[in-house]
């Protein structure tokens, strides 16, 4: 029944404010409960333990303070200090120094010149500390101001910075050129927005030409690109493709979701592939959560009888 569910049902669930308050309250209650599968937990300690764990694997991390469309000046500069703290503890833990962030949390929606102020601002201590910061993609109303922002900041010399570029866009090609000419850093994803035909592949196949097609571009033109699919079959094109064309292994990375696959992680990394796991964490983990669920609407049937047994709790 789940599995049928189209990705728009999930983006009208992640909207509703009585499930968000049921998965607040219940979805992080205990270290098994049904969030953990893809959310290292509120607090930054908590996914400071998560990364921990995966570099013991021999895995790198990315760790990511969910959030996003923040409707005030002060809600974005909260935001803003937010990260510099979670930036301060990593480095205090000795994790990898490596973090991914949106726009929207920076101010984008109140306006371009916010969001840079507060982008710089988390860039300088990026700089001092020899931090990678990855700006994620959102839906498509903000693909042109997010590619903006980023040219502006790598413009005046912000370097340790990348961004993520969605296969399922059809503009996405031109994107990737437009990035690569910079010398920039991608992050090719397939995308988890629900978006019109007029700007967005519909069908898997399609989606899936464009993520080789792209795929292709970043491993011969890009700058240590990262390939972020859960899909074999994606993998197996890629490494192949990399092989045929004597593309090192030490020249892209492939990167993954926390708790996603994790035998497939495994399985690159002894295979010398450089692998990198995206951690989610923080308060606002929910409209993340329905993304993933829309991804693969199996989990849903274990994510509301968990919903069910904790509250019986």
């Amino acid at each position: 029944m789940f599995a049928a569910l189209p990705k728009a049902a999930f983006s009208m669930l992640a909207a509703s404010s009585t499930l968000k308050s049921l998965a607040s309250r219940y979805g992080m209650r205990s270290t098994d409960s049904f969030a953990r599968r893809f959310i290292a937990g509120e607090r930054v300690e908590e996914a400071i333990d998560a990364a921990r764990e995966v570099e013991r694997r021999g895995l790198m991390v990315t760790l990511d303070l969910l959030g996003e469309s923040v409707a005030s000046h002060g809600e974005a500069r909260a935001a803003t200090f937010a990260y510099i703290a979670v930036m301060e503890a990593i480095e205090r833990a000795g994790v990898g120094r490596n973090i991914s962030l949106k726009l929207t949390q920076l101010g984008l929606d109140i306006d371009q010149a916010t969001c840079v102020d507060n982008l710089r601002r988390i860039f300088d201590v990026a700089a001092q500390s020899d931090f990678f910061v990855r700006i994620d993609m959102e839906s498509s109303p903000y693909t042109d101001r997010t590619l903006d922002t980023f040219e502006t900041l790598w413009g005046i010399g912000y370097r340790q910075a990348g961004v993520v570029i969605q296969s399922y866009l059809k503009r996405s090609t031109a994107d990737i050129k437009r990035v690569n000419a910079l010398g920039a850093r991608i992050r090719l994803v397939k995308g988890a927005y629900r978006e019109p035909a007029a700007v967005a592949f519909q069908q898997k196949s399609e989606v899936d030409a464009a993520f080789v097609e792209q795929m292709k571009w970043l491993l011969t033109d890009g700058t240590y690109p990262a390939i972020a699919t859960h899909d074999p079959l994606m993998i197996d094109v890629t490494t192949a493709f990399a092989k045929a064309n004597g593309i090192a292994n030490d020249r892209y990375e492939f990167q993954m979701l926390y708790g996603i696959r994790r035998d497939l992680q495994a399985s690159l990394a002894r295979d010398g592939h450089p692998f990198r796991v995206y951690v989610p964490f923080g308060k606002e983990w929910f409209p993340y959560f329905m993304r993933r669920l829309g991804e693969r609407p199996a989990n849903v049937g274990f994510v509301v009888g968990s919903i069910l047994k904790d509250k019986g709790k």
